[in-house]
């Protein structure tokens, strides 16, 4: 090891234990939301809907994480959920970007898809991305529910969201790691319902 800070075991674990104080606080100040977004996930889920979740970078990642969770299987062998993460068709996100703008990557995606029934999980740590606020805006123009995964302030997708978890937290990383945190333990809650 030299001899920066970040680099000794104690500088190396600190990001854990911030992480782990984050989570405190945000289970804290959250119980409460985070009881009803696993309320409507379940609802979603045992009605036969189906699941749909975006987002761009990390949460993008995390949203195709989050759909295979639920096809696939989380901790057992289960029945499959009905689930797709709006991030991955190369040639529906190409196209719509050349031909409609980038900003209409999600949302018709969520016109052609989408269903009353349906939830629309939108992962967006700034809560201002212009492609998960019309997908929000398409979802509610077709009665479908939005749950959204956010922080800081939640910024305008907390608006037109029916709920959203906005973590107490202003780094993107520790934002994206406490969502699917939580993400995680829903999915336990709904694969043991099942």
């Amino acid at each position: 090891m030299n001899a920066h800070t970040g680099d000794t075991p104690a500088g190396l674990t600190s990001a854990l234990r911030d992480l782990a104080a984050a989570a405190s606080r945000t289970a804290d100040a959250l119980d409460a939301d985070i009881a009803r977004a696993a309320t409507m996930v379940r609802d979603t889920v045992r009605a036969g809907g189906t699941l749909f979740f975006c987002g761009n970078g990390g949460s993008a990642a995390d949203a195709q994480h989050l759909a295979a969770e639920y096809v696939v299987r989380y901790q057992r062998a289960r029945r499959a959920c009905a689930a797709v993460a709006l991030t991955t068709d190369t040639s529906i996100l190409t196209a719509t970007g050349n031909d409609m703008g980038f900003e209409h990557a999600f949302a018709r995606q969520v016109e052609a898809l989408a269903r009353r029934g349906d939830l629309l999980v939108i992962h967006s740590t700034s809560g201002r991305s212009p492609n998960v606020l019309e997908a929000a805006r398409a979802a509610r123009a077709k009665g479908v529910m939005v749950l959204a995964f956010t922080a800081g302030d939640g910024g305008a997708l907390r608006a037109l969201a029916d709920h959203a978890v906005v973590v107490p937290v202003s780094r993107t990383d520790r934002a994206q790691e406490l969502h699917l945190c939580i993400e995680h333990a829903i999915c336990e809650l709904v694969e043991h319902d099942l």
